[in-house]
């Protein structure tokens, strides 16, 4: 017997622009996550030292990907560096509401 539910509210798709967006904020936060992680590394006890190498690898292997995926869809790298400042003042703006 099966059960078929009804959604309460339509699904609505991203668009490019909203995907591409997305993409480089993803790749802000990762490497934000990965400096995060190293700074603390550096000053981690022993024993957070493991978990801190896990933490860098996970986030260089993540960032490795999202780069690759920005690259495939023809986004520069470069820019989404420069793209760092601006989208972090606009979320500040944007909280500020």
């Amino acid at each position: 017997m099966q059960e078929f539910y009804k959604r309460d509210y339509p699904i609505i798709e991203k668009t490019e622009l909203d995907k591409e967006t997305e993409l480089i904020k993803n790749i802000i936060k990762t490497r934000q996550d990965l400096d995060f992680a190293n700074k603390n590394y550096e000053f981690a006890d022993s024993d957070l030292i493991d978990y801190y190498i896990y933490q860098i690898k996970a986030n260089q292997a993540k960032l490795d990907y999202l780069i690759k995926m920005a690259k495939i869809k023809g986004l520069n790298v470069d820019f989404i560096k420069d793209r760092e400042y601006v989208l972090e003042e606009y979320d500040e703006d944007v909280s500020n509401y």
